[in-house]
């Protein structure tokens, strides 16, 4: 273990403790990721791990050179790549210079782990030494590692030849070096390789190890690598502020290898919510990672639509949620358990109230910004069916909401985004009753009515006049029950609670709610205000829940820290709404807590500074789907973007003043074609690649 890393507990005498991640390396392909320590050592007992299929097929690969551990130096890790810079300060001239350097390199590839050692010495005279190599693997499911259970019984490996063979329940992993071990000494648990490597003055030498991974016994929810499916490579972004490059250079390179092929359909990719705990599908965070990337293109959102609508509900089950037309909330290969919050979630599990609205709105937006007519016509079935939930079953009394209430008393309590038992708060501290109306679920239901109504119409399709009539009702029972006045000012509620009280904690959602269709000029101005007052918005970002509200925890999951898509969710609200001077406010705050994190944002933090720096919540993911895709949505925000190809107009409504100085961007798909926006400081636009059957409107810059 490192000096980088604190110890993770697994004793009889201590309940288990879910791992911390923040201090991990992590990288990750499809389904595949890697987690490890800052110097490269999977270490034993620990969370630590290659995990495959949610499988961990190696638990232990840790290097010792002339039996001592290389010192850590420097270490960083972006999409399926991860490199340690180390010295071996036990080689090489006598002295504080370190001369002999160790570089680590890290890949993953479909089905396999290739990582190349390199020696590289500066030293006065020929280095000689032994590189030992201690393997080890147990096969632990990824969700006993997650409830801290981190210690599982060994495997004991097997030769084949000069390679090491690990089998699993499902998978079998196999080890091979080149050049050729010099000695392989094999225990009941483990295995230690050794190489023999020589360095001469001012050269390098390599070592490489290739861990494979294969499947003997396939599930039906095991997904493959989808990041060839979808390419980004045209994409580039230029701006005074360079952070931004290096930001959407980083984050698209993240998403691209969280996303997986459906088992059902190879052909259709969608992006898995987050490494290590959720590489799986999830509905809402899936369809908002594919939304907040439709500017560069509709394969993303055409395929998270169909791999969901594959799995729309079909009957009532209440023990996993599902209701006809509605959209799951999540996929597992096995049944999901919590032992310590009795949570029990099916394979398939449909838990979400607003996952079935943000489908149809994709699926509404996918088509604006140019999804071929063909493939939206296809869904057109499942858009019907989604609708008639919405209508129906997701309003389950007579007061006209969406609301959920876990029947089963295995499922999740709250069933929004907000999904900890403890997320939704009056503002005094209470935690409100159920059955639960979230603010954001309805204006998410306004927005996808609307839409609904339109694209229906334009495809000369009935329906679309009760389904605008429904928005236009639910837009005016929030107008009439969700404003509250407390200490705070008037804004939204979060929610109603279960006796149809508007719970007056000040929070995030009604960030949501910006650019839905719901408020009016005025209400929208106030939201904009709380959003961007003192108890909302810190330099790093907009918190959960409001400094001023009782049980307020700056470092509490949803009672106070910072989630990247949840501001950046509320700084595209905030341009669709004009609040031009607002939404570069938020959009510059999530570019400085990006820097802070290395250009790599974790799920959630905390904004409160140390030392200038926003301060990680320790049990994060990283990467994860909608984090990364956040960036699309400041590119979205600075450039004041919105498509309709089917009305054949393009809005660019610029921020001035430019939030990121100049800004050039290049790689946007409207349709089939290629644009490239280019934005001055003064507000100055030049577009290229826009077909002539689009009208470019330049609305708050100049053309």
């Amino acid at each position: 273990m490192s000096d980088h890393e604190s110890p993770e507990v697994s004793d009889a005498a201590v309940p288990p403790r879910q791992p911390w991640l923040h201090q991990l390396n992590i990288c990750a392909n499809g389904n595949a990721t890697a987690l490890s320590g800052t110097c490269g050592d999977i270490e034993p007992s620990t969370s630590h791990g290659l995990y495959v299929d949610d499988v961990r097929v190696l638990g232990t690969a840790t290097v010792r050179i002339d039996g001592e551990a290389p010192a850590f130096v420097a270490q960083g890790a972006s999409g399926a790549r991860a490199e340690f810079v180390l010295s071996a300060r036990n080689l090489g001239n006598p002295g504080p210079d370190p001369t002999v350097e160790v570089h680590r390199t890290r890949l993953l590839e479909d089905g396999a782990m290739v990582e190349r050692l390199v020696l590289t010495s500066r030293a006065s005279e020929t280095v000689t030494a032994t590189v030992a190599v201690e393997l080890a693997g147990d096969g632990a499911p990824i969700g006993s590692v997650k409830a801290g259970h981190v210690v599982h019984p060994a495997v004991a490996p097997s030769r084949d030849g000069d390679a090491l063979v690990f089998s699993f329940e499902r998978h079998t992993g196999r080890v091979e070096f080149d050049p050729a071990p010099s000695a392989v000494v094999v225990t009941d648990d483990r295995a230690v390789v050794e190489l023999e490597m020589s360095v001469e003055p001012g050269g390098s030498t390599v070592a490489t190890m290739r861990v494979e991974a294969t499947r003997d016994a396939a599930s039906v929810l095991d997904a493959d690598p989808g990041h060839s499916a979808v390419s980004w490579d045209s994409v580039e972004v230029v701006a005074d502020d360079p952070r931004l490059r290096h930001l959407v250079e980083h984050a698209m390179d993240d998403l691209q290898h969280l996303l997986l092929r459906d088992p059902d359909d190879a052909a259709d990719v969608f992006a898995a919510a987050g490494t290590p705990w959720y590489l799986t599908l999830f509905g809402r965070d899936s369809i908002w990672a594919a939304r907040m990337m439709l500017p560069f293109g509709t394969d993303l959102a055409g395929g998270t639509l169909r791999v969901l609508a594959r799995r729309q509900g079909k009957v009532v089950d209440p023990r996993s949620a599902e209701a006809p037309g509605k959209i799951p909330h999540e996929l597992r290969r096995t049944a999901y358990l919590d032992p310590e919050s009795g949570l029990a979630l099916p394979p398939v599990y449909y838990g979400t109230v607003d996952a079935t609205a943000l489908w149809v709105t994709l699926l509404v937006e996918a088509w604006q910004w140019g999804m071929a007519e063909d493939e939206v016509r296809a869904l057109l079935p499942n858009l019907r069916a989604a609708l008639q939930w919405l209508t129906t079953d997701g309003r389950p009394d007579d007061d006209g909401l969406l609301k959920y209430l876990d029947t089963s008393g295995t499922g999740l309590a709250n069933q929004g985004w907000k999904d900890s038992g403890d997320s939704i708060r009056w503002r005094d501290g209470r935690i409100a009753d159920a059955p639960i109306a979230l603010v954001e679920a309805q204006a998410y239901a306004v927005e996808a009515l609307s839409g609904a109504a339109r694209l229906l119409r334009a495809l000369g399709e009935d329906g679309g006049d009760d389904a605008e009539r429904q928005a236009k009702e639910l837009r005016e029972r929030i107008a009439d029950r969700f404003w509250v006045q407390t200490d705070a000012g008037r804004y939204l509620a979060i929610a109603l609670d279960g006796h149809g009280d508007a719970v007056d904690g000040l929070g995030s959602n009604m960030g949501h709610v910006l650019g839905t269709g719901v408020l009016t000029e005025a209400e929208s101005a106030s939201v904009a205000a709380q959003l961007t007052g003192e108890e909302l918005l810190d330099e790093f970002g907009i918190r959960t829940m409001g400094s001023g509200n009782g049980g307020f925890n700056p470092i509490g999951y949803h009672t106070g820290s910072i989630w990247t898509h949840d501001t950046a969710i509320a700084a595209l609200g905030l341009a669709r709404e004009g609040h031009r001077a607002e939404s570069a406010l938020v959009a510059k705050s999530l570019v400085a807590s990006a820097e802070a994190f290395d250009y790599r944002w974790p799920e959630l933090y905390s904004g409160l500074p140390m030392m200038g720096r926003p301060s990680p919540y320790p049990a994060s993911c990283r990467p994860q789907a909608w984090s990364a895709a956040s960036a699309g949505a400041l590119v979205t925000v600075a450039l004041g973007l919105r498509a309709d190809v089917p009305a054949g107009t393009i809005d660019i409504d610029p921020v001035v003043p430019a939030p990121f100085g100049a800004l050039r961007v290049e790689g946007l798909r409207v349709g089939d074609a290629t644009v490239t926006v280019s934005v001055d400081r003064d507000g100055q636009v030049d577009v290229t690649g826009v077909p002539q059957s689009i009208e470019v409107r330049v609305r708050g810059g100049r053309a």
